[in-house]
């Protein structure tokens, strides 16, 4: 009996079919599926960024009295519009005053936020998930909503914690004054952001295998000591993706001081890096020295978390490798 085999024609013959099916599994398929995804960042992140970058580079060139048709015309600024923005005296005050603020708010909400998680964590906690949820509540309320609820609670003439000292004869404070009005502003950032922070370091709490709490209380260990020695190292990196996620936030610090303004003399338009870039761009109606104070910041930020990201590195993320 004679068998006959398929020849060299026949297996490119069925081969072909079978790497046309592959071809479309592995590339076509994902990057259809992905197609939505990448045109949305094209147009809503990408464009944006390189419209802002050329804009940075040009400066408004006006003819005569710049009333007629043609007598206002964009010319490239070069790097006029960078170094405008690097002397500024306003944008090195605005930048002095995030600093301060983020000095003052950064270590608090993760200080809170840490002992927040650590205690819910922790075997004694009753009513947790109340807890949970009246902590990361304020969250959910956008930043306007609590700029103006705690804005009207800092008015003297309308606060209730005003009356109520009033009342047994003590005069409280106005926390919009101009010394006190950075501690306002960090304290409505700082209500809206401890229970982010504690749901992140929370959920990292819970994912530790119970085996090492119970080897740790075996050695004689107590809660502080397990709570200091064993869960703060575990969870470093939780740590250091809030704090990195806090600095940005800081440093686009915006909707609170705006919201306040209208509230307190004491708030200026240029009194953060981002509402200077909103006065610029759409009061004063200059979007090239706004386009380059925006990549200033833009740049700062990522330079700052790249720093921040080396520095902790080693101590946070050498346990995973």
């Amino acid at each position: 009996m004679t068998v006959t085999r398929p020849g060299p024609a026949a297996d490119t013959a069925a081969g072909t079919p079978r790497k046309s099916q592959n071809f479309k599994s592995r590339v076509l398929i994902p990057y259809a599926m992905l197609a939505p995804g990448i045109i949305l960042f094209l147009v809503f992140m990408a464009a944006p960024i390189i419209y802002t970058l050329v804009l940075s580079f040009q400066k408004k060139k006006v003819s005569g009295l710049g009333l007629g048709k043609g007598s206002q015309s964009t010319a490239f600024a070069g790097l006029d519009n960078y170094v405008s923005a690097l002397s500024d005296p306003e944008f090195l005050g605005s930048v002095l005053r995030v600093l301060t603020y983020g000095l003052i708010l950064i270590p608090l909400m993760l200080g809170f936020a840490l002992l927040f998680a650590l205690l819910l964590d922790s075997r004694r906690t009753r009513a947790g998930s109340f807890s949970r949820t009246a902590i990361f509540l304020p969250y959910a309320v956008p930043a306007v909503i609590s700029s103006l609820l705690w804005g009207f609670l800092y008015l003297p003439g309308v606060s209730p914690f005003h009356f109520l000292a009033r009342q047994f004869g003590m005069e409280l404070p106005s926390l919009l004054d101009p010394n006190l009005v950075t501690f306002a502003i960090c304290n409505i950032a700082l209500w809206g952001g401890v229970g982010f922070n504690m749901i992140v370091m929370y959920t990292s709490l819970k994912a530790v295998p119970s085996e090492i709490y119970e080897a740790a209380k075996l050695d004689g260990c107590s809660e502080i000591q397990t709570a200091i020695r064993i869960k703060i190292p575990i969870i470093a990196p939780s740590l250091v993706m809030t704090a990195l996620f806090s600095m940005i936030a800081t440093l686009q610090v915006f909707a609170e001081p705006t919201t306040l303004r209208p509230l307190a003399n004491s708030l200026s338009t240029s009194w953060s890096p981002l509402m200077l870039v909103y006065r610029d761009a759409f009061t004063r109606n200059d979007v090239f020295s706004a386009a380059a104070t925006s990549i200033v910041i833009a740049l700062a930020t990522f330079i700052i978390s790249f720093l921040f990201l080396r520095i902790v590195q080693k101590r946070a993320f050498g346990q995973e490798n």
